[in-house]
Formats: C-alpha cells, structure tokens, sequence
C-alpha cells in the first residue's frame, strides 16, 4: 500500500464518534497524537494552536459543570457563528442530523428527544478526555483557520491508534465559562473541543456514517 492509500483509508475510517468507552487512552499515546499533529502547515510559521488536555476526574468535573451551565446559559462563542446554512449546505447539515436521529432511534419532529440528543455535547458523549482548543485573539480568522487544519490532523493521527475523536464547536458556545473553568486568558480565543477516548462499538450513535460531496460539487476547473 502507497502513503496515498494509506492516507485514504485514515480519512475514510475517521468518523464523529457520539459515544465513548470509560477506559482512558494512555499518556503517551495522546502524546503521539499530538506529536504527529503539530506538523501541519500554518501561516508563517506561527503554530497558533494550543490544547488544555483532560483526565481523570478532571474530565469527569468540567463534563458536570458544562453540562449544567449550558442546560441553563445561552449561547455566547468567541468566534461568531455561521449566519446560515443556505441552500446545500443546510441539505448536508439536515441529513446528517436525521442520520443520528434515526440511529437513536429519535423520530422526526420529536423535538425534546433531538434537544436531548444535542445536550449530549455537553456530557462529551462520555468520552475520558476532552481537548480544549485555543488560539491566540490577535490572529484572528487565520489563526483560527490553522488551528482547524491542527484539528483535523489531531483526528487522522488518532485514528491508527484506536483512538475516536469528535471535533465539537458546541463547547465554545459556553466560552465564557470554559474560559473561567481553565482560567483562560482573555487573549486566546476557545475555538472548539475534541473528546476523545475509545468509541463503543455497540451504541447506535456510532453505527452511521455520513456521505461526502462528488469531485465535480469542488473542483471548479479553469483551462484557458
């Protein structure tokens, strides 16, 4: 197998994981992760991303306090939300939502079950460990724009691993209270989370896999 296959079949076996194992990871496997990830490109060099990473009762402790802040706090993200999902882009957002509903086994229109179902974003889907991710205030887009490329490269390098990750913008909705959980400083915006740890492979969360855009929906070639 050449590093192309090798590099596919990572990014196809890579998933959103809803529903984790107790069991931790090991130290110096999250290490490696990290490790590995902190090679992708940036603009100038700059490496903006940096990670709070839990364990133990530690995740067990911002699990609860997260989850009873955001049952009761709105939204209030460092980083302005999208202003929409028009047109094919709500399509996609829509069906993977329908995706999970159905594997739960949520009916359409049960908005309490799909509320509750959302909520277990702020239980971290139990998973052991939840990475907080930051980068500094004064990069702004771009700097937030690396830090997203650091992420996805955190997911791949977890995958051979065993390790399941779930990239998670929910969390920065409840930035203000992150912020003062991990003390934070004002000068960093919380970007997202990723909790990870070992996925159970008998939840139906994890039983769902979501489509991908043809090349023609991306490639706009130009010749002349």
């Amino acid at each position: 197998m050449n590093d192309y296959d090798t590099l596919l079949d990572l990014l196809q076996a890579r998933f959103s994981c809803r529903a984790f194992l107790s069991a931790p990871v090991p130290r110096d496997d999250i290490t490696r992760i990290v490790a590995a990830a902190r090679h992708v490109p940036s603009w100038c060099n700059a490496q903006p991303w940096q990670l709070i990473i839990t364990q133990g009762a530690a995740t067990d402790t911002f699990r609860t306090a997260l989850f009873e802040t955001a049952s009761k706090t709105p939204p209030s993200p460092d980083l302005p939300w999208p202003e929409g999902y028009p047109g094919i882009y709500g399509d996609r957002r829509r069906a993977c939502g329908f995706q999970l509903y159905e594997a739960v086994g949520i009916e359409k229109g049960d908005r309490a079950a799909s509320g509750a179902q959302m909520m277990e974003n702020y239980k971290l889907f139990g998973a052991p460990h939840v990475a907080i991710v930051t980068a500094p205030r004064a990069l702004g887009p771009y700097g937030a724009m690396d830090t997203g490329g650091f992420v996805t490269a955190f997911c791949l390098a977890a995958q051979p691993l065993g390790v399941a990750t779930i990239p998670q913008a929910a969390i920065a909705a409840q930035a203000p209270f992150v912020r003062d959980h991990f003390k934070v400083p004002e000068d960093k915006m919380i970007l997202c989370a990723i909790s990870f740890g070992y996925a159970d492979p008998d939840h139906p969360a994890n039983g769902f896999r979501t489509e991908r855009a043809e090349l023609d929906d991306i490639i706009d070639w130009r010749d002349t």
